[in-house]
């Protein structure tokens, strides 16, 4: 056997099988083979910060697996993902064999011997391509992985156990992960101190030969000046001013990078960034579709031509734009050699009935997804009719606003999904005199700002600068894993944890959880990877100060009380108060006189909703892995339960 690939997992190998044949021997090293120890720093801070890495319990089987299959090998070809992680892979394989005992006179592990191979997608041409061309591994890439991997380690192995001692014990932190819950906490304080306004809205409803409505351009603040306007609109004349049509042209979306394809995916398919991630994995693993982590909207030409040919065969010449679209990367990081996510094949419409083995309905939504978005990108803009009707009524101003598709465009292939709201006004001309059927005041309040759902906050995330493709899933995971944070109905409120941990960080350690500074390392990082900046030095100068405050808060900083969350109950034991904890499944409750009574007690969590099956009240629960779901508080008599809240009987 001369030809040994490696790659991460056995799907990946199985399909490159398929195009490689039998001279090259494809397996899987299971994701990474080697990594810092997780009972302590395992970064020599005296020595350049040399990590010290180790082979995981687990992994050990799988790598001595490997060096014996090496034994045989006459060229090692790592085809490792596209990427710091797949590069950083590859290097600690290299690593691996090059100190291992089993090696032979046959297999050296020198540079003429191992052979990187870099494809963003699993398709025989590009898989052939990429075995023609093979380079070296990129240390720039592997320093830049490194890099993220000790600044990250040194940041939570420091500081954990100052939670620990000034906060709670078993806290952890992390330095993105930390600046994501600050976003979450500061948006719960702005909707705390919200303070609603009243607003009016007068609609008329007018006639000339249909109904339409029209709105009253004015700023009502209260119900008294709403009815001295409606007093006066009752007595006006109302008449056409100023009639405005145009042609809007409504534009395709760009293709999806990581970050959009994850909001899209939350949005409409209801799916978490750490599903969706899952789910393109296998789809890329498959051949399905090009690399999934990505931040760069480029397409290649070969892709482009495939797509308008589809186009012009499946909607007609017309959905084709006469020329190619080209969308720019609006992160001056993206790599333009990398891909937007698309199909590896245009024309493929993936479906269960295919038989595509291992895939289930939620791949098939998600490459759905990302199939229509890559064909729309490509077809014809939307164009719209508008017309704008001004109406004096006296001294008032009313608007009217209609919208007709002229051509739908990229709009057909959504079918309905993505369409614009179609109003139609009656033909209105100018001087037009109309009659009043009734004027509708409607009292408002204005609304706080939203509170952040997981597309919001990874689209907020990368405004700032903050985190790149591969770690927009695990930070979100991360906060919530750690119970720092709580979803209800899909948006993230931070527990009392939360905040007390959010605040002690930013109180005490203002730069390392500034937004700002945490996007500049995030681009020194890229400048690392790029070969612009060296790591060790990248890491000094940001360790040093952070040591000096470690010291100096362990020394000077209050311990912080978390906030206990009474649950207004008496414990049965001691009768002291009972409170709110937060555990591995959840919200339950405990003494307050822990460690002393240890009496714990399921919480049942109510949500103001009425079982659809026996009228019971509806409860919060959750799986034996901790995902929430609602049931019927008469279970096991009622089996009613939903992942989705039903909805309140108000």
């Amino acid at each position: 056997m001369n030809n040994l690939v490696v790659v991460e997992s056995p799907t990946k190998a199985r399909t490159l099988q398929r195009f490689l044949g039998d001279q090259y021997q494809i397996e899987a090293s299971m994701g990474h083979v080697r990594d810092l120890p997780k009972s302590e720093l395992g970064v020599d801070i005296e020595h350049d910060f040399d990590p010290q890495y180790l082979i995981p319990r687990d992994k050990r089987k799988r790598v001595n697996e490997l060096k014996k299959v090496a034994k045989e090998a006459g060229t090692l070809w790592l085809a490792t993902d596209p990427d710091r992680e797949g590069e950083a892979i590859a290097w600690h394989l290299v690593e691996l064999l090059r100190n291992s005992k089993v090696q032979s006179s046959k297999f050296k592990v020198q540079n003429e011997n191992i052979k990187r191979v870099v494809f963003h997608e699993i398709t025989e041409e590009a898989i052939k391509e990429a075995f023609k061309k093979p380079r070296d591994l990129d240390m720039q890439l592997i320093d830049a992985q490194q890099a993220r991997r000790v600044l990250d380690r040194l940041v939570g192995y420091k500081l954990s156990p100052l939670l620990w001692q000034k906060v709670k014990r078993g806290l952890s932190a992390g330095r993105v992960q930390s600046v994501a819950l600050r976003l979450i906490v500061e948006r719960e304080r702005e909707v705390t101190a919200f303070k609603p306004e009243e607003y009016w809205v007068i609609e008329a409803e007018l006639k000339n030969s249909d109904v339409f409505i029209a709105t009253l351009k004015a700023d009502i603040k209260n119900g008294k000046e709403a009815k001295e306007h409606v007093k006066n609109l009752e007595k006006a004349s109302y008449v056409v001013s100023k009639v405005t049509q145009k042609e809007i042209r409504r534009y395709p979306y760009p293709p999806f990078t990581t970050s959009t394809m994850q909001q899209a995916s939350s949005n409409r398919l209801g799916f978490s960034a750490k599903k969706t991630m899952m789910l393109s994995q296998a789809l890329y693993e498959h051949g399905l579709i090009t690399y999934m982590r990505t931040d760069s909207v480029n397409l290649s030409t070969g892709a482009v031509t495939a797509v308008r040919n589809y186009i012009g065969q499946n909607f007609g010449k017309k959905y084709i734009p006469p020329s190619p679209r080209f969308y720019k990367s609006r992160s001056k990081n993206a790599q333009e050699a990398h891909e937007a996510i698309r199909p590896t094949d245009a024309g493929r419409i993936l479906s269960l009935a295919g038989g595509e083995a291992g895939l289930t309905r939620d791949h098939v939504k998600l490459y759905e997804l990302i199939w229509k978005r890559f064909v729309a990108c490509q077809m014809s803009e939307t164009l719209v009719d508008q017309t704008t009707v001004d109406i004096i009524a006296n001294s008032y101003l009313f608007r009217a606003t209609g919208s007709v598709i002229k051509f739908e465009g990229w709009l057909k292939l959504y079918q309905g999904e993505d369409e614009e709201d179609q109003k139609v006004l009656p033909q209105l001309n100018e001087g037009q005199k109309l009659n009043l059927i009734k004027l509708l005041p409607t009292q408002h309040f204005t609304e706080p700002p939203p509170r952040y759902n997981e597309a919001s906050l990874i689209k907020k995330l990368e405004e700032l600068g903050i985190g790149r493709p591969s770690t927009y899933a695990p930070i979100l995971s991360t906060i919530q894993e750690r119970f720092y944070v709580e979803k209800q109905e899909k948006k993230f409120i931070p527990t009392a944890l939360g905040f007390a941990v959010s605040d002690f960080l930013v109180k005490y350690f203002p730069d390392v959880f500034d937004y700002s500074f945490t996007a500049q390392m995030e681009d020194r990082l890229d400048e690392i990877a790029r070969g612009e900046r060296q790591w060790v030095p990248t890491i000094r100068e940001f360790y040093e100060p952070f040591a000096k405050k470690l010291e100096e808060t362990g020394e000077t900083a209050e311990k912080v009380k978390v906030a206990l969350e009474y649950a207004g109950k008496k414990c049965p034991k001691c009768g002291k108060e009972l409170i709110v904890r937060i555990g591995r499944f959840g919200k339950f409750l405990a003494c307050s006189g822990f460690p002393d009574c240890k009496h714990t007690e399921s919480l049942e969590e109510k949500v103001n909703a009425i079982c659809p099956e026996d009228g019971g009240e509806i409860v919060v629960r959750h799986t034996k892995r901790g995902k929430t779901f609602y049931g019927c508080k008469n279970w096991p008599v009622c089996k009613f339960a939903s992942w989705t809240k039903p909805k309140s009987p108000h």
